[in-house]
């Protein structure tokens, strides 16, 4: 790695950490998850920091069945329980469609509801009662997997799927350059999510540039389970490999068993999310991971602290603008042994 492309990282990486700080900061005056502290006191950063009327949100959210969609719900409530002015009424996590609909359904029902904060399943299953909400005047807060309609919400909070995938393919491009005989392997989630195809695609328009492409292609299901046999038909139709990329950490934990089983480390591997188990494979060098992209576990947490200044009134405090935004994209930094340590500590356990 040249030294220009190495200063541009840690830039990069800088930027990616003030720029997620200060979103929490302009929320709340300070981050309720690093200080478990309540806004407000004398040491306030801004008016949001008061504490203003109570204000009670929905947050539903899917099955917390990995690591990453665990630590989604679970900060989402550190970031409820952080303000003295928030009451967090949380449905019980499920990946039934049905279910998720029939609980946005009770929070509208619900006359003491102000806001919700809705993590979907399926994003497009989920537009048409969200909808609903907005309708009844109730703000909506959608997280991660977006709805069809931008209508169905006030805020989107979402991570950068295709940076992801860019950022990942540039990392590879870096390591293996222009070289022709390259063997460049790709390990999905779901394909048939909308922010599958949106990984993908930013991995192939990044490797593009540095005029490679993949050559293999399996598609698992976010489950160690899933990538386990993945990797593995991978394996057997790969003998040889440069570089792989995996989708997501949780399924990682197959990838790597897979990898163990079959003897192989000829290659080096690019993980995907940013758990605390592929950091510290990162920081010990014990096995092929040697980077991993950040996909944010503090979507949801994000979104309470929206959902409570969106049913206060308020906006966020270092903007000009006198209104939330309609959109925040959290940024996707690419993570090494040069920079782990600035990571590791926010990171999520698959």
């Amino acid at each position: 790695m040249t030294a220009s492309l190495t200063l541009r990282r840690r830039v990069t990486a800088a930027f990616a950490i003030l720029a997620s700080t200060a979103l929490l900061a302009s929320c709340t005056g300070n981050t309720p998850e690093a200080t478990g502290e309540a806004g407000g006191g004398s040491d306030a950063g801004s008016s949001n920091d008061e504490t203003g009327e109570t204000v009670t949100i929905g947050f539903s959210a899917p099955a917390a069945d990995h690591g990453w969609m665990g630590a989604m719900s679970t900060r989402a409530q550190e970031a409820a329980d952080g303000y003295d002015d928030v009451e967090l009424l949380v449905a019980e996590g499920t990946n039934d469609v049905n279910l998720q609909i029939s609980q946005i359904e009770t929070f509208i029902n619900n006359d003491e509801v102000d806001a919700i904060v809705v993590v979907p399943f399926d994003g497009a299953a989920l537009t048409g009662v969200a909808l609903e909400a907005m309708k009844a005047g109730i703000p909506v807060i959608n997280v991660d997997r977006e709805f069809s309609d931008p209508n169905a919400a006030r805020v989107t909070v979402v991570g950068d799927n295709y940076g992801m995938g860019h950022n990942a393919g540039e990392y590879i491009c870096e390591r293996v350059g222009d070289d022709p005989e390259a063997v460049i392997a790709e390990v999905t989630g779901i394909s048939s999510l909308p922010l599958t195809e949106e990984r993908t695609q930013g991995f192939e328009d990044a490797l593009s540039e540095c005029g490679q492409d993949v050559d293999n292609r399996v598609a698992a299901d976010f489950t160690v389970q899933g990538g386990e046999s993945s990797t593995a038909n991978l394996l057997q139709a790969a003998p040889e490999i440069d570089a792989i990329w995996n989708h997501d950490d949780d399924q990682g934990v197959g990838v790597l068993a897979a990898i163990e089983n079959a003897g192989r480390d000829e290659f080096f591997m690019v993980g995907g999310a940013g758990s605390a188990n592929m950091m510290r494979h990162i920081q010990e060098g014990d096995s092929v991971v040697e980077a991993t992209v950040v996909y944010p576990s503090t979507q949801a947490a994000n979104g309470v602290a929206l959902a409570r200044l969106l049913a206060q009134d308020k906006a966020l405090s270092d903007l000009v603008e006198n209104e939330i935004p309609r959109q925040v994209q959290l940024f996707a930094p690419v993570v090494t042994k040069e920079n782990v340590e600035e990571y590791i500590g926010t990171a999520f356990e698959s």
